[in-house]
């Protein structure tokens, strides 16, 4: 299937050095907040990149949970496959894409298990569903059928139902404490406006990539 005449122009306006904040975590909270303002669909979904001992990249769609000048946190089984190659690899890079405002980020750094306190947290701030959910999956491992989770699930349900859900020992966050951010905002005739920051002793520093 030829595709290749897919195309829209970005008419958007320009991104300029002096509109930056010379902080990261400002300005994607100020990115993020246009996203979210905008009704664009769970702005806080992003594609998590990993890759494992093997070298072989990995993606997957994760919702990012909470972000602040310390890191951006998800949650996820650390049975899974993302929690194994962050094992033999704690690296990753997350892209936001809000392509309806012409803009993405792209966040990379070095990961670290968020405590457990933390992880108690949000767990009890989720549906009991999930709760549940996350005690029946063994993500990422083969299952013959799904007759076999919702067998599980009502297990589950029986083992816990009279009491709260508890946050499972296999179960809960990652920290992404950036190293590198890119912003990238869409221009005519593909001439994009790309600003990457990247840590050093002194803070950080931000420089005009090309299109």
């Amino acid at each position: 299937m030829d595709i290749s005449d897919m195309r829209r122009d970005f008419e958007s306006e320009g991104l300029d050095l002096d509109a930056l904040d010379a902080n990261p975590a400002t300005q994607f909270a100020n990115w993020f907040g246009h996203a979210r303002d905008a009704g664009i669909l769970e702005p806080n979904a992003l594609s998590l990149g990993t890759a494992g001992q093997d070298g072989q990249p990995n993606l997957r769609t994760v919702l990012l949970k909470y972000f602040d000048e310390t890191g951006f946190v998800f949650y996820t089984n650390y049975g899974s496959r993302k929690a194994k190659e962050l094992e033999a690899n704690p690296r990753a890079a997350m892209l936001f894409p809000w392509i309806a405002l012409n803009r993405q980020v792209i966040v990379q750094g070095r990961v670290e298990k968020v405590g457990k306190a933390e992880s108690l947290r949000y767990f009890a701030s989720r549906p009991r569903g999930s709760q549940i959910g996350a005690w029946v999956s063994e993500q990422s491992q083969v299952i013959t059928s799904r007759g076999l989770l919702e067998q599980k699930v009502a297990e589950i349900k029986q083992r816990f139902h009279d009491g709260e859900v508890p946050l499972p020992s296999f179960w809960g966050g990652y920290r992404v404490v950036p190293e590198r951010f890119e912003f990238w905002q869409g221009r005519p005739s593909r001439l994009h406006d790309r600003f990457e920051y990247l840590k050093n002793e002194a803070g950080w520093t931000i420089q005009r990539l090309q299109p």
